[in-house]
């Protein structure tokens, strides 16, 4: 393929993230199929690349965010070959200095403040309308890149889960937990590690629609055109208005609190330890969870 092909919307097979154009809607797309689209620091700067360009264009009135394969994002990238923790990057979501010539808790959060609280929120703010389309496995990580969308179209197939309390640590770093479904549910969530299906994460709130898979991208397609009939200011308006109401009920607030709360986790597993993530790859906690019938 080539690179007028990419410029225009084409996909390969190196690009972690693809950009395609369906009339007014951007369709962004995880293209890490082979590791569940697990999230590393080049898949985050080339989400916001991706949904930058949809911003910049008005021709874009609203911006699809999916995954490539059978799972929709599997979490942080914490055991790939391409994990790139101890990468440099161009800080766009906060004013700080660099990760790598850091040490301990300097170090992490350094790199969490920008590439997922930061960017998360950064993303939260996007003057678009913005729709997660989730199939199979939304865990973790993969969680806080639906939860910074406006609202989540699910496959039947589709389940939810955040297990990092099996690392100690008290939730993803962009805690929405509380806002996206009720505490106690919230707690019940944390607490067990289990998943939550499509249908049980309607029940909560946390998804808008249910569809049959093989109709998942006709639907949310069909729910992005209506949205994109309105006007775009108008619609901008209407997510700031929203978003501000939220933080109101406590949610950016909240977020600060419990990142401090994640990091004296980190720094507790890398005191009493083997590491910050108290000795668990994607494996161990894939294995943990099997183990326990969920």
């Amino acid at each position: 393929m080539s690179n007028a092909e990419n410029a225009a919307g084409g996909r390969t097979e190196e690009e972690v993230v693809t950009y395609e154009r369906r009339g007014t809607v951007a369709l962004v797309t995880l293209n890490r199929p082979e590791y569940r689209n697990a999230q590393n620091s080049k898949v985050t700067y080339a989400l916001d690349a991706a949904f930058t360009r949809a911003v910049d264009d008005d021709d874009v009135k609203v911006i699809v965010l999916a995954g490539n394969g059978k799972h929709f994002c599997a979490g942080h990238d914490i055991g790939t070959p391409g994990r790139d923790v101890d990468e440099s990057f161009e800080r766009k979501a906060v004013i700080w200095w660099d990760h790598t010539g850091r040490q301990g808790v300097d170090r992490r959060i350094a790199r969490e403040s920008e590439v997922y609280l930061g960017m998360c929120r950064r993303w939260r703010e996007i003057p678009k309308p913005m729709i997660a389309m989730v199939q199979g496995a939304c865990i973790a990580g993969g969680l806080m890149l639906a939860w910074s969308c406006d609202f989540i179209v699910a496959a039947d197939d589709a389940f939810f889960a955040d297990p990092v309390v099996r690392m100690g640590i008290p939730g993803v770093e962009f805690f929405a937990h509380p806002w996206v479904m009720n505490p106690r549910a919230a707690k019940e969530f944390l607490y067990t590690g289990d998943r939550v299906s499509a249908e049980r994460a309607l029940d909560l709130g946390m998804v808008n629609h249910v569809v049959p898979r093989a109709d998942l991208e006709a639907e949310t397609l069909a729910i992005a055109e209506r949205i994109g009939q309105m006007p775009s200011f108008g619609l901008a308006l209407t997510k700031k208005a929203i978003n501000q109401a939220e933080d109101l009920q406590g949610m950016r607030a909240g977020m600060d609190s419990v990142f401090g709360l994640h990091h004296a986790a980190h720094a507790h597993n890398a005191e009493v330890g083997v590491d910050s993530l108290a000795g668990m790859d994607a494996r161990k906690m894939r294995d943990s969870n099997a183990e326990n019938g969920r």
